[in-house]
């Protein structure tokens, strides 16, 4: 029978070359691998203790990742006269109060309010490794939390948490490993910033400034051309209302005879599961190559490459003739803030389609250069997505290391 003083261990799932074969990782209290310290806030009112040089963090602040900088900053007069204390570079921020176990590590010397539990790890730990180790069982942190008004998790909960670690050489190389693939996930969303930012500046070019008839920016083919020309939306567009549909007779389970219903959330958070209903007939239908645009709720919000029932703030551009659908698309959402503009002043912004149908619009006759800036666009937001993806697929991808990488507790 086990020793009632026996170290418990445990093997993670994965594990480097150079450290099969060694021994378990130890069983330890949170309270041995470092300092809790909690934070505190100066005086409000009291004008000297703010505005100082010692940054000064509250929960809303930490995002899983580092901390250059803070909304607020007090004086060295502030951090004596609160319980605030000034934590070193590198400290690990915990939230603990509302919100739990998000974690950020400081990239200078801070202070915190007292919705925290700051950790300092000894000289025996790595820093970054129990960053990562509070990332992957911040449920710890959240089930031991009590209190009516909100959850709140204190010192003593923290310090008895009990964790399996390696020593510092094979906590050092974990550390590594998972903060290069944070590297790598940092620099593929900036690369997505990067290409958001350069569609943007190309639109700029690409469609003709208010005022003027020819872009700043034209495709080789279609310099001299002849000039674009002004008209309103009402002479090549009319417009048709989508399908009121109850939200009990929306499904989530497509059955026979059921077609997609597409709603503004598919068009603002495109991973939201479909919903179905009934199909109320071909007049409420749309392919991939009809515009459709929001009413209510997101005025002159923009949608294309969908199949289905459009919702009832929604409604149908259906061309009056030859048009390249996707160059009114991007056309469209250039111009969605004076679209938005058109919106009646009710409790519910809606827009309004008198207006709407003459609003001037500057468009080149040429359905060839439409096309050309459409395929222009186009190519960009398919690098946009694939590269989007990327970044989903590699946090997935850390995710799934980091469940093999600890051992559970």
């Amino acid at each position: 029978m086990a020793k009632e003083n026996e170290i418990k261990t445990a093997v993670p799932a994965l594990r480097f070359p150079e450290f099969q074969g060694m021994d378990g990782w130890k069983e330890k209290k949170m309270g041995e691998i470092g300092d809790f310290i909690g934070g505190g806030t100066p005086n409000t009112t009291i004008s000297k203790y703010w505005n100082g040089k010692i940054s000064w963090y509250t929960p809303t602040e930490i995002k899983n990742g580092y901390l250059k900088s803070s909304n607020r900053t007090i004086t060295e007069e502030g951090l004596k006269n609160s319980s605030a204390k000034l934590l070193p570079k590198g400290a690990i921020l915990i939230t603990t109060r509302a919100t739990i176990g998000d974690v950020a590590i400081s990239e200078k010397e801070c202070a915190t309010n007292q919705g925290f539990q700051s950790l300092i790890v000894n000289d025996s730990e790595v820093n970054l490794f129990w960053f990562y180790w509070i990332i992957q069982h911040k449920k710890e942190l959240i089930k031991r939390a009590s209190g009516s008004t909100f959850k709140e998790i204190g010192k003593d909960e923290i310090i008895n948490i009990a964790a399996y670690s390696p020593k510092k050489q094979e906590q050092q190389k974990i550390a590594d490993c998972l903060s290069s693939l944070d590297e790598l996930i940092e620099a593929t969303a900036q690369k997505v910033k990067a290409l958001k930012e350069h569609k943007k500046g190309l639109m700029q070019r690409l469609f003709p400034a208010e005022g003027k008839n020819v872009p700043d920016l034209r495709f080789s083919e279609f310099q001299g051309a002849e000039e674009w020309k002004e008209c309103s939306i009402d002479d090549y567009f009319d417009f048709k209302q989508g399908f009121q549909c109850p939200i009990e007779e929306q499904y989530d389970k497509q059955e026979n005879g059921m077609v997609r219903f597409i709603r503004i959330i598919d068009l603002t958070q495109p991973s939201t599961p479909y919903r179905y209903i009934n199909d109320p007939g071909n007049q409420y239908y749309i392919n991939k190559k009809n515009l459709f645009m929001v009413r209510y709720g997101d005025p002159g919000l923009v949608g294309i490459g969908y199949e289905g029932i459009i919702a009832n703030n929604l409604f149908q551009l259906i061309a009056k003739k030859k048009i390249n659908p996707y160059f009114f698309y991007f056309l469209f959402s250039k111009e969605k803030t004076r679209i938005k503009g058109l919106s009646s002043s009710t409790s519910l912004s809606a827009i309004n389609f008198t207006s709407l149908k003459v609003l001037k619009i500057v468009v080149p006759p040429n359905i060839d250069e439409q096309q050309k800036i459409a395929d222009c666009l186009s190519s960009l937001d398919e690098l946009i997505d694939a590269t989007s993806r990327k970044v989903e697929i590699l946090k997935e991808h850390k995710k799934g290391l980091m469940q093999q990488l600890f051992p559970k507790i």
